[in-house]
């Protein structure tokens, strides 16, 4: 019987427990370019103590942005302001992937950090990191996604909720371009410092749009069929595979997630023909987000050779102690952690110690200052508000 608690090898890097920081945006970049600043590279050191920690959504480029202050891995102030959180992570004994996150439709033109026009944009992100700014143009940009359909619901901003707009559907050469900016985007995780990164395919999200069978409307080689819709999820994990290595390389799915009004008519077709294509690669991981359909999680993991994290579905709950037995029992190699890990820094050996779990208080979760942030105290009453010195 495995144990949450002892070591595992994950490609390159071996982690020191199976315990997993699930990604979880926390809108603080307030450094310039949409970078992160000094305050997020202490929140990301108190935490060093998971076997993995696995960054809020990191745009690959400035139209994949959704949601006000989240930050970016596309230019060079980015790539420097990052350094800084995965050198306190490190120093700490932590390890770190970037969670590289288009949103897509998942937008609003109000919330773009910068905006960019992609046809005025030649080269590739790291090209782009390396030289002076190209043109830029500071009107506001509309999302994009595979087809021009707006998701229903609204998205905050910083004029509070507003609907969800119609997206411009990509071309042919700006969904190249995009697989393009995600392997650069990855390339610049690595120079940053990063262990490795996971691509963002779950909750709605631009790839996780090309896979269902509502968002996705095309009729070229990116829609349709099974085969053309997970086009899209396939390229773009090979290209970043091929670009920073796959044992650096992982992939976060929800199959049969709703969110941000997402249909998936035909999920248990799809998604075994997506572990097909990349179980080969030989990836660091596999992340899934479980919603409606458990049996189909382990249908999963049979089918997965690689080593496999589970987020499990929680219906009106979270994920607790309780789920430390998904490891111990074999359903998963690491299991994930959300929002306990915002109030509990030291979550691991709190879990190991059966220590009282506190509660976050999710009025604080987005945007702010330290507040509900790293003021949060360990097990033992430290507050470690300097946990990068």
């Amino acid at each position: 019987m495995a144990s949450p608690f002892n070591p595992i090898q994950l490609g390159r890097t071996r982690l020191r427990n199976r315990i997993v920081m699930s990604p979880m945006t926390r809108s603080r970049a307030h450094g310039p370019a949409a970078s992160p600043n000094p305050l997020m590279a202490t929140y990301y050191a108190q935490r060093a103590g998971a076997g993995l920690i696995v960054t809020e959504g990191i745009q690959p480029n400035p139209i994949g942005q959704g949601y006000p202050s989240t930050p970016g891995l596309h230019n060079r102030t980015q790539i420097a302001a990052w350094r800084q959180v995965t050198d306190a992570v490190h120093a700490r004994g932590g390890v770190i992937f970037a969670q590289l996150m288009h949103t897509g439709r998942v937008g609003h033109p109000t919330n773009y950090a910068e905006a960019y026009h992609p046809e005025a944009v030649a080269g590739s992100a790291t090209a782009r990191a390396s030289q002076a700014p190209l043109e830029t143009r500071k009107t506001p940009a509309t999302p994009v996604g595979p087809s021009p359909i707006a998701a229903q619901g609204q998205i905050f901003t910083a004029s509070g909720l507003q609907d969800f707009v119609t997206p411009v559907a990509l071309t042919d050469a700006g969904i190249t371009q995009t697989i393009t900016d995600f392997a650069d985007a990855a390339a610049n995780a690595i120079d940053a410092g990063f262990d490795g990164v996971e691509l963002h395919g779950a909750n709605g999200y631009l790839l996780h749009q090309f896979l269902s069978t509502n968002a996705n409307q095309r009729t070229d080689k990116w829609g349709g069929s099974v085969e053309n819709r997970t086009r899209m999820i396939i390229e773009t994990t090979r290209a970043v595979a091929e670009t920073i290595g796959a044992e650096r390389t992982a992939l976060r799915i929800s199959p049969g997630n709703p969110l941000n009004d997402i249909t998936e008519d035909d999920y248990r077709q799809t998604y075994p023909r997506v572990l097909t294509a990349l179980d080969p690669l030989g990836l660091a991981y596999l992340h899934v987000l479980e919603s409606t359909d458990p049996q189909f999680t382990q249908d999963l993991r049979q089918a997965w050779r690689g080593v496999f994290v589970l987020n499990p579905s929680t219906p009106g709950s979270r994920t607790g102690p309780e789920h430390l037995r998904l490891v111990e029992d074999g359903d998963s190699d690491l299991v994930s952690f959300g929002s306990l890990f915002i109030a509990n820094p030291d979550l691991p050996e709190r879990l190991r110690t059966h220590a009282p779990l506190a509660q976050p208080d999710m009025t604080k979760a987005y945007g702010g200052d330290a507040a509900g942030y790293t003021d949060y105290p360990t097990m033992h009453g430290d507050l470690e508000r300097e946990a990068t010195a």
